[in-house]
């Protein structure tokens, strides 16, 4: 029998955390498993997991939100001044020209980039060359999916505007496929448990079964639909500070990666539940709250980490507990005090500071994986609350 290879690099993980990664890891197909320093309790898999299985996908390990991910864009150093001092203008430009919350799409697909409309077709065409499933291809050629990209969602989703030491302005996007991945993952975990109801649990697909290489072409849909919704995010949010600034804008996409998904790698599935690739030299970004912003990464290949790293700071209290014992009026000061401007309520109590963990503590966990080569200091937030509301 070959060894397994077992990490555990998670800061003070509880017990019912580790029982999930012993469940996983435990599973005859798994060959690695690591567990990455943000880690903390999911429903399936513990959010912060790596596990690399041989002859199977588990769809319940990627979860819900296939291609949940980050996307980073450089602005022109020039406009930073202009961006602080018409903040509020740029705030409420943007929460107008984007849908957020929970369930929000764009009214009709005319307000969607001529661009991302063309990318949609070219990955909907490649989708089409693999196996697929009929229902499955009638619901992608319905006008939801279109209508979702360049929509933010809910919960700890988020746009930011930032600046680094340098005095360059970054605009910072965490999001994912949205209602698609959502309904494409409840319709593979159902399939692979064989039920309609409690199929919410480490069910396998093979990956020869019919099933399991219509799972794998439908990751390869969602990973890129994921890239492509955080893409015309940025495009929207460019369009509005060129309509605040009245100003041409040019940008760079410093990196765009998604940290929920099964990759293919040597023959065997990586499944990362919120963990970021940090193969050598690749770019990451790693979020820490609203007010600490996120960090520009360098990856190391380091092979116990399987070549990953955390996808954010992780959560030290779960959103009940944290809405249950954080103050408001608190979060509001301390996020004044920091110079940030955004909706900061009981609606988003969950998502304060205190909730997650100390983001350098976890940095240091994972010294040896990624390389921090910029910090973005947030000076707007925008965040996902609750059901969108078509205004």
């Amino acid at each position: 029998m070959i060894k397994k290879q077992i990490t555990n690099f998670a800061l003070d993980p509880d017990e019912k955390t580790m029982e999930q990664f012993r469940n996983c890891y435990s599973e005859s197909y798994v060959v690695k498993a690591s567990l990455m320093p943000d880690a903390h309790l999911g429903y399936v898999a513990p959010i912060g997991a790596v596990l690399v299985t041989k002859g199977h996908l588990v769809p319940a390990w990627v979860g819900y939100d296939i291609g949940c991910g980050m996307t980073a864009a450089k602005l022109p150093k020039n406009i930073l001044k202009d961006l602080r001092e018409k903040a509020s203008l740029v705030y409420e430009q943007i929460k107008r020209q984007i849908p957020m919350g929970l369930g929000a799409v764009h009214k009709s697909d005319s307000t969607i980039t001529d661009k991302t409309k063309k990318d949609y077709k070219a990955i909907l065409s490649n989708f089409k060359k693999g196996p697929y499933n009929m229902n499955v291809l009638q619901f992608l050629e319905s006008e939801k999916p279109l209508r979702s990209l360049g929509t933010l969602g809910h919960g700890n989703h988020f746009i930011s505007l930032n600046s680094d030491s340098s005095g360059n302005p970054w605009i910072v996007i965490h999001s994912g496929s949205r209602g698609v991945g959502h309904w494409i993952a409840t319709l593979y975990m159902k399939k692979s448990s064989g039920k309609e109801e409690g199929f919410e649990a480490t069910n396998p697909l093979s990956s020869d079964s019919q099933e399991g290489k219509e799972y794998q072409n439908l990751l390869d849909f969602c990973l890129e639909f994921a890239k492509l919704n955080r893409l015309e995010m940025v495009r929207h949010a460019v369009l509005s500070i060129e309509k605040v600034l009245d100003k041409k804008i040019k940008y760079t996409i410093w990196t765009n990666k998604n940290h929920n998904h099964a990759l293919k790698e040597n023959g065997l599935f990586v499944h990362r539940k919120g963990a970021t690739p940090a193969k050598k030299g690749e770019r990451g970004i790693i979020p820490a709250n609203m007010r600490d912003g996120s960090f520009l990464v360098l990856g190391k290949g380091n092979k116990d980490f399987i070549s990953s790293s955390s996808h954010g700071a992780g959560r030290a209290l779960s959103r009940k507990k944290a809405k249950e014992i954080l103050n408001v009026d608190s979060f509001r000061k301390q996020m004044e005090a920091a110079g940030v401007i955004g909706n900061f309520t009981y609606d988003s109590l969950d998502e304060a500071p205190e909730a997650y963990k100390n983001i350098y503590s976890v940095l240091e966990m994972q010294k040896e994986s990624i390389k921090v080569i910029s910090h973005l200091k947030p000076f707007i937030n925008w965040q996902g609350e609750g059901r969108y509301r078509r205004r």
